[in-house]
């Protein structure tokens, strides 16, 4: 069982830490957020402790509460308060964070060397292998006709990150990109591929937040049999995928 340490809680935070306590494979033992609530907090229908980083130093927190890994879902400077605790104690770290800067980055990067970082900018195992899946499909069928679709809530007023992340990874400009905003739509990508006499799509729906949390699950669990290293989702994936072939 892994001892864990979850970074942030906000709404993913709160799917994230619900997912962690119903898997038997980790023992979620503490959730930190930027500022205290007041009063002492805990995780509803639990005794897991709710912290403030503003009210504790982390590293006597860590002395008494030690855990094995953290998961961030915090914001992307949280990683300058943590980073020097995680690399020495060596705990694997798994972030979830979108918007590192490029100084942060090289910390994440730098953190590598010495223990287990994985750094996603989307931590659902769905869309990290639509990537996967895409970009295989893209090198195959160089000369195939290729849009992104991408639907969300009403209220969200930008492009997608992560359709703007995959127009990056098949490089492919972003007015290839459409969107759509309807009411009841949690978040859908679709690549289409047009060849000659067939279209192929490949295509993932998010109907809630848990699926932050199952893929920080197996983000950590596969994390968990690596060397030190800084790694990528996409390196996960394709350690699994060269494992299982080895055993086909």
């Amino acid at each position: 069982m892994i001892k864990v340490g979850l970074m942030g809680y906000g709404k993913a935070g709160q799917a994230v830490a619900q997912v962690l306590c119903d898997d038997p494979r980790f023992d979620l033992r503490w959730i930190a957020r930027r500022t205290a609530s007041g009063a002492a907090e805990t995780m509803p229908d639990s005794t897991i402790p709710v912290i403030g980083l503003d009210q504790v130093t982390l590293g006597d927190w860590l002395d008494a509460h030690p855990v094995d890994a953290l998961i961030d879902f915090s914001n992307s400077d949280a990683v300058m308060s943590y980073g020097d605790e995680v690399r020495r104690r060596e705990l694997m770290l798994v972030s979830a964070i979108s918007a590192y800067g490029d100084n942060e980055l090289a910390f994440m990067r730098s953190l590598g060397a010495d223990t287990r970082v994985l750094c996603s900018p989307n931590m659902t195992l769905g869309i990290n292998f639509l990537i996967l899946a895409a970009k295989l499909l893209r090198t195959i069928a160089p000369f195939a006709d290729v849009e992104i679709l991408e639907q969300h809530f009403r209220g969200k007023p930008e492009i997608s990150g992560t359709a703007r992340k995959i127009a990056d990874s098949l490089d492919i400009d972003n007015d290839r990109i459409t969107s759509l905003r309807l009411g009841g739509i949690v978040g859908h990508h679709e690549v289409i591929f047009g060849f000659p006499y067939q279209t192929l799509r490949i295509i993932h729906n998010s109907i809630e937040r848990k699926a932050f949390g199952t893929g920080a699950a197996f983000a950590l669990t596969e994390l968990a049999g690596c060397s030190k290293g800084f790694y990528t989702f996409d390196d996960l994936l394709m350690r699994k995928m060269r494992s299982q072939l080895a055993q086909a």
